[in-house]
């Protein structure tokens, strides 16, 4: 019954980084998420900036769900890594836009 009950525990740690990844991901997405808003109320961002990278952040949210969707609720190693990449390009993007010199 022991050996059960630690087959079972690691069993579930080694599920723990997949769900993590994924909510890291969500996590991200909510944080860009916020960073655009704050660039619309203090003007750092155009409308056609927010445009861009919103339209950006949608398409990275869409591929999550479809990778969830397709994996079981899970994101494999690679899937984390791509929306982790795009993520890191929307970053930057979104740093950018906020302090080139256009205004709204």
């Amino acid at each position: 019954m022991r050996i059960a009950s630690v087959i079972a525990a690691t069993a579930l740690v080694a599920l723990i980084p997949l769900a993590v990844s994924a909510g890291e991901v969500e996590n991200r997405i909510h944080n860009e998420n916020a960073r655009i808003d704050q660039g619309i109320r203090n003007g750092s961002l155009t409308y056609r900036e927010d445009r861009s990278v919103d339209n950006h952040l949608n398409s990275i949210q869409a591929q999550r769900n479809r990778d969830l969707r397709r994996d079981g609720g899970h994101l494999t190693a690679g899937q984390y890594a791509h929306l982790n990449h795009e993520e890191n390009s929307l970053s930057n993007r979104i740093y950018f836009d906020k302090h080139n010199e256009s205004r709204q």
